[in-house]
């Protein structure tokens, strides 16, 4: 086990990490951190208080936006207009719902004040997108993540209605394409998203998409 200094902004090797992904746990939630974290192929996954642990899975489960599946119930779904999209709008307010959603197995949430504070300045940052679905002008479901370069990593998505998020994430998936992302890191696999086209590729594979695809640290750095 690889513990981070809060002083030394580091992470190991990725190659690593053991069988589920785990790589390093200590560390924080800072900016620059997270910047190094992403472009790196890691990403946190921990619940409070405990310390942060990071992750960094081998094989890699991500979407590529050209290879989207859109089912046809979907796709009426989608022509309904039954969902009005936004994009970036209502960051905290999605993520705090993520946060909050009840999910089969899980007692708890991952997204807990240090984590929420952490994406609130990565979104104010400009480093931070999410996708709204609002309906009769409430939120019904949405999704959020990070955007570097041309690479997009999804963190968390809710629904408080049916196929709410998976419109939100659709819409926000052809926004993606249109603007040149070439990877969406899907992080683990669901049975959701492999509905929607996503697929293992070997982690070196997805870093070096990464690494192509994403400014130096230098340029992320610049500003902060």
């Amino acid at each position: 086990m690889f513990w981070l200094d809060e002083e030394l902004i580091f992470f190991p090797p990725q190659g690593l990490a053991d069988k589920d992904g785990f790589l390093a746990v200590g560390g924080d939630l800072s900016v620059r951190r997270l910047l190094l974290a992403y472009r790196s192929g890691i990403f946190p996954w921990y619940d409070e208080p405990d310390p942060i642990m990071w992750f960094c899975p081998s094989p890699r489960f991500v979407l590529f936006p050209g290879r989207l599946k859109i089912s046809s119930s979907m796709k009426k779904v989608i022509r309904s207009g039954v969902f009005e999209i936004t994009f970036s709008e209502a960051f905290g307010e999605v993520m705090e719902a993520c946060g909050r959603i009840p999910r089969p197995g899980q007692t708890g949430t991952w997204i807990g004040p240090e984590m929420l504070a952490a994406y609130k300045e990565m979104h104010r940052l400009g480093f931070a997108w999410s996708a709204e679905a609002w309906r009769d002008g409430k939120l019904a479901g949405g999704v959020y993540g990070v955007k570097l370069g041309n690479c997009f990593f999804g963190e968390s998505m809710f629904s408080r209605e049916s196929n709410a998020s998976k419109t939100a994430f659709i819409f926000l998936v052809e926004k993606l394409k249109a603007e040149g992302c070439v990877v969406i890191d899907c992080q683990v696999q669901t049975k959701h998203l492999q509905s929607l086209g996503g697929e293992f590729i070997p982690l070196p594979d997805f870093l070096a998409l990464l690494d192509k695809n994403i400014p130096p640290l230098e340029l992320l750095y610049k500003g902060l």
